[in-house]
């Protein structure tokens, strides 16, 4: 990947079209959980790749070509936040965008939903796009001991929530066979 990185920065299109394809469904996963809808989601990929084309001479270590991505589009759905925020919607209803069914680990971003934002980015990163604590830390710019004890306290969390939830459909279950 780093000879692809290389080749980007000299402005070879090509090379940077396949990085991209590389990361698009990382992409996709970590604004999804972000902002929960497919069309925000596709602008703040969008304007990454749009940013990483414009700025990419400017990485200094190849290596941290996916941290560098990774850390523009988390800024970007952070932007898009701020600007959903600011915007008052007294007359129109917010929409919905339809769930993306195909996601490889759909019960686990379904369980995701439901836990803290500082936690689900945290446990998102590690286990579902396989950074380290380390580059975790750089992404979010904090702490790695930081990183540690979120991904601590998310496991705790998302374990009670996957309880609950296995507790709650052998119940229905139960209640459906005594009907």
């Amino acid at each position: 990947m780093n000879c692809l990185v290389k080749q980007a920065k000299k402005k070879d299109k090509q090379s940077f079209v396949e990085l991209i394809e590389l990361h698009k469904q990382s992409m996709y996963k970590i604004a999804w959980s972000y902002l929960h809808n497919d069309e925000d989601a596709a602008d703040a990929i969008q304007e990454t790749i749009l940013k990483c084309y414009e700025k990419i001479e400017k990485l200094k270590n190849e290596s941290y070509f996916t941290t560098w991505l990774t850390r523009i589009l988390i800024n970007n759905c952070k932007d898009i936040l701020q600007k959903k925020k600011r915007e008052t919607l007294s007359e129109v209803l917010p929409e919905q965008g339809d769930v993306c069914r195909e996601l490889e680990n759909y019960e686990f971003q379904e369980l995701l939903k439901t836990i803290d934002e500082k936690y689900r980015l945290v446990l998102l990163l590690y286990y579902g796009e396989g950074f380290k604590i380390r580059e975790i830390a750089q992404i979010l710019e904090m702490d790695e001991n930081t990183v540690k004890t979120r991904l601590a306290r998310g496991r705790r969390e998302f374990g009670k929530v996957y309880e609950t939830e296995n507790y709650k459909n052998r119940h229905q279950e139960r209640s459906k066979i005594c009907v």
